[in-house]
Parts: structure tokens; sequence; C-alpha cells
């Protein structure tokens, strides 16, 4: 990939010695750079706008909940939300740390485990524990307390972002969906290997609902892999590496780094290291409404925020078991 940035800014720099007042010299480096890896590559992207890299940001280390730790890639003051994204956790979590009683008001949240478990239980009686590749997406719309405790003794680490929900969908009742690891569709080819937790690519799909459009891969690229991806054109789209490092449209960039994708239609990523590369693409149609947020309570205006704390304080609309009830 190296090389085939480096022959594209020896064409750019050419065309722009020839044609220095040409007003779409930023759209040349992209469309070199794509004319190029179809010419390198058997594997000829689905799309015809790649995306390239807008910010790049590294995922910090910080205290969360009771004595855990998470990387904040999204929700941070580099990287305050990402409409319809409004936090990305890459959390770590040992006994007895935790994230204990808490409510949620107007998004999802979707956990996805990388290592242990954790053992989930709300106010409405719904108990379990995901494991090791599994999935919950949770939607707690007009409202939820639940706590999120490690089940495991070693370090327990996953994903965990927040989806916002559109005006329309802020109060409907909160639902659950789990997919467990085995029952999470993959494919393979070419190095290439994707586990597809929402949406759809290389011919497989989820069974999740998305109720606000969104697409979420954890991919995995063998050395020297490549692999075009087609995301909605339209779409809100951001990487967040979890180890290796690769080159991302023409950005290096390594683990624990968020990458925000800029307008286009596809993203191509290239592994040119010895190890693998390992990383989640996810993008979602933005809302497009006012977001006010205060702490887990997500509404369109300050008015609702207050109504929001209320309804918690007094235990109604909503919250009418969050007096009464603690987590076992």
């Amino acid at each position: 990939m190296r090389d085939i940035i480096s022959i594209a800014t020896t064409r750019y720099s050419k065309l722009l010695f020839t044609k220095p007042n040409n007003r779409h010299i930023k759209t040349i480096v992209p469309s070199i750079i794509r004319n190029i890896m179809s010419e390198s590559d058997h594997q000829s992207p689905a799309f015809t706008s790649p995306k390239m890299v807008v910010k790049k940001v590294l995922a910090k280390s910080q205290s969360e909940g009771d004595g855990a730790t998470v990387r904040r890639a999204i929700g941070s003051r580099d990287l305050r939300n990402l409409d319809p994204f409004l936090m990305l956790d890459d959390f770590s979590v040992s006994p007895p740390a935790g994230f204990p009683d808490h409510p949620h008001r107007g998004f999802e949240t979707v956990t996805y485990m990388l290592q242990g478990g954790i053992t989930h239980q709300d106010f409405a009686g719904h108990k379990g524990t995901i494991w090791t590749g599994d999935v919950q997406w949770m939607t707690a719309g007009r409202g939820i307390v639940h706590s999120e405790m490690p089940a495991g003794e070693g370090p327990n680490t996953g994903l965990q972002l927040w989806i916002n929900l559109s005006r329309k969908d802020k109060m409907i009742e909160p639902r659950y969906q789990e997919l467990l690891s085995k029952d999470i569709r993959r494919a393979e080819k070419d190095g290439v290997e994707v586990r597809v937790i929402a949406g759809e690519t290389m011919g497989v799909s989820s069974p999740v609902f998305t109720r606000t459009p969104a697409l979420f891969f954890d991919f995995t690229l063998k050395p020297k892999a490549q692999f075009h991806q087609s995301i909605p054109e339209t779409w809100t789209s951001f990487v967040y590496i979890i180890e290796g490092e690769g080159v991302f449209g023409s950005a290096h960039a390594s683990a624990h780094h968020v990458l925000v994708l800029g307008p286009g239609d596809g993203l191509s990523v290239c592994n040119k290291s010895s190890e693998p590369l390992r990383f989640v693409l996810v993008g979602g149609q933005p809302i497009n409404e006012p977001v006010v947020q205060h702490g887990p309570f997500v509404m369109n205006s300050q008015d609702e925020i207050n109504q929001t704390i209320q309804d918690y304080h007094y235990g109604q609309n909503g919250f009418e078991m969050a007096k009464s009830w603690r987590s076992q």
C-alpha cells in the first residue's frame, strides 16, 4: 500500500505542476489510489468514490463505572459524537469492579464481548450473561435501569456502542436482541474474515433489526490481505482498530485508533504487516436532530432532559420500578 500511495503521490505531483489551477485537484489522489489498487489486486472495488480518513483519534484510557477502565473512542473531548453514534468504549473490567445499577433513556446500546463475560440484569427481570463473541443489542427507549458486571475472574473486555434514537422512537418500550457467538453469521475469502453483527457484507446478513439503520462488521485481515467494502454514501461511518495495523484509504493506523471516514460510497483496507489486522467498521444513517445529553439520558431538548430526570427521581413514565429494584 505504501508503494501505491507513493505512485499516487508522484502522479498527483505531475498533475499539480501541469494543472495548477484545476479546481478538482482534491479528487485526484483518491481517484488515482482507487485506480492503482484496482490494477494491483484481483479484487475490484464495488464503489466509485472511495472514502478517506478525515479524522484520526487515539482512544485514551479513563476510569468509568466502579473501578472499570475504558478507552473512549467516541464521546470524548476529542470526538464528542458522530451522528447517530453517541459513544464507543473499549472496556476492560475485572471483579470486583463493574458497572453497577444505572439508568438509560433515549438510545440503544450494543455490547460486543471480545474476551470473558458480562452479566446483565435489569429492573424488568431480564437477566443473562454474554460471553466472548456474543452480542447484546439493547433498546433503552423510554427507560431501563440495569447493571453490567464481570462474569469471569480475568480481564473481561469488549466494545460498547451507543446509537441514538430519533425523536419518534425515544419513548418506545425497551427491548433486547441477543446473539450468541455461534449464531453470528460469518464469511471468509482471500484472507479476509468478517463477523456480521448488523447489516450485510460478502453475501452474509445479520438478523438484528436496527431501528436506526446501521451496519456493524468485525473484520480480520490476514497479512497482505486487502478488502473493499461498500458503504451507503449518505451514512456516517468509522473504523475502530482492535489489534494490528493497516492502511485505510490512504491513512495508516494502529490499534486503539478510531478513524472517521469522509464522503464516498466505500472503503479500501489493506494489511501490509506480518500480523493479523482486526477492526470494526461501523456505519449509520444520520438522524439530523438536536442532541441534548445528560449522562445516560439522551433527548432532543433540555426540557425533555429535565422531565427525564424528574421521571427517574419519582419513578414514573417508564421508571416505575426504579425505586424498589436493586441488582443481585
